[in-house]
């Protein structure tokens, strides 16, 4: 018995969660049924006006009686009217009062988890460790580095032959340009004509037949 009343009231050792939301259930049940009896008082208020109508000229006593039902009834929708207020505000205070619980189980569950995190991290450890890294990507890319230049590839390379191998390759290709130059065909003016050139077999050939004519002149 004493258990029971102690529980009624709150008493005893109950998960707050779990009571918050036995209470909310609770109140909202409530406000359900004090909705059906103002839709009940309301039905009731229209009836007993329209009685008073219907009697207003006709049986004045019984439109004041339905009147006066009608006051009664009127009277009992407004308790309940601020009886329901007060129960939706409790139902908001609840919620809101639930939620910023369990917003703050949450976060004291985040902080924990942080705090484990970083147990055995403080600020020089961060920075010795970032130090590390960074020594180690600059290895890398000094590894990187020494890998990819030709000139530790063990090749040994004399610059003075180099040199001189190039200035051989800008002469050949100087006289190969020249040489080119002097056969290309040569484009002449519409209507001149091109010298014709003697050909050297003919001019020889006249030079031998000349020098014979003077040979047999001699010898006559």
């Amino acid at each position: 018995m004493m258990a029971g009343f102690m529980s009624y009231f709150g008493g005893g050792r109950r998960d707050p969660k779990q009571s918050a939301r036995d209470a909310i259930v609770g109140l909202r049940q409530h406000l359900q049924m004090i909705e059906k009896k103002e839709d009940y008082l309301q039905k009731k208020i229209d009836e007993e006006m329209k009685k008073a109508r219907a009697n207003a000229v006709t049986n004045k006593t019984a439109a004041t009686a339905a009147l006066r039902r009608k006051k009664a009834s009127e009277q009992e929708l407004d308790r309940l009217s601020g009886t329901r207020l007060q129960l939706e505000m409790q139902v908001n205070t609840l919620e809101s009062a639930n939620l910023n619980a369990e917003t703050m189980v949450a976060m004291k569950k985040a902080a924990d988890a942080l705090k484990v995190i970083h147990g055995g991290f403080d600020m020089k450890k961060v920075d010795d460790t970032m130090a590390a890294v960074n020594e180690q990507r600059e290895l890398a890319n000094e590894i990187a580095e020494t890998i990819s230049n030709p000139m530790n590839a063990g090749i040994e390379l004399d610059e003075s032959e180099l040199l001189e191998e190039l200035n051989n390759l800008e002469e050949e290709e100087l006289n190969m340009r020249l040489n080119e130059a002097d056969h290309a065909p040569v484009h002449l003016p519409p209507g001149s004509t091109r010298a014709e050139k003697t050909p050297v077999a003919a001019v020889e050939d006249d030079e031998e037949a000349q020098l014979r004519e003077l040979q047999a002149a001699l010898a006559m």
